[in-house]
């Protein structure tokens, strides 16, 4: 494949992604307070662009217009949300009935006051 074809084909793919961003990113900042739903940083005008639309269940082709598909997530809780995601899908992991990953209980320094006291 030449370099100009691939190019060709990036840049179609990116505008692709960019209009149909906007059709769902625009209705999302017009629904959902400019907040993000994980740390509960504001943004305003000066800093919107650092508010990214999550998809929930992951499926960016799934936009329903009442917006029940998205959350707004600042950059940081976003790329955090992604990481966790792609280690559950590489590495699986047990959910509770409520849907919620299982609490740890192991304490490493429950027996710690026996294992120091001197005999």
């Amino acid at each position: 494949m030449s370099d100009n074809k691939a190019y060709h084909i990036v840049a179609e793919a990116r505008r692709y992604k960019e209009e149909r961003e906007k059709g769902y990113r625009e209705q999302a900042l017009k629904l959902y307070p400019w907040i993000c739903g994980r740390c509960s940083r504001e943004f305003d005008h000066k800093n919107l662009r650092e508010l990214t639309v999550h998809h929930v269940n992951h499926d960016h082709d799934h936009n329903p217009p009442d917006g029940s598909n998205w959350e707004l997530l600042c950059l940081y809780c976003h790329d955090n949300e992604h990481q966790r995601y792609e280690e559950h899908v590489r590495y699986g992991g047990k959910a509770t009935s409520d849907g919620k990953a299982p609490v740890a209980t192991f304490n490493p320094f429950a027996d710690l006051k026996n294992l120091m006291k001197k005999d």
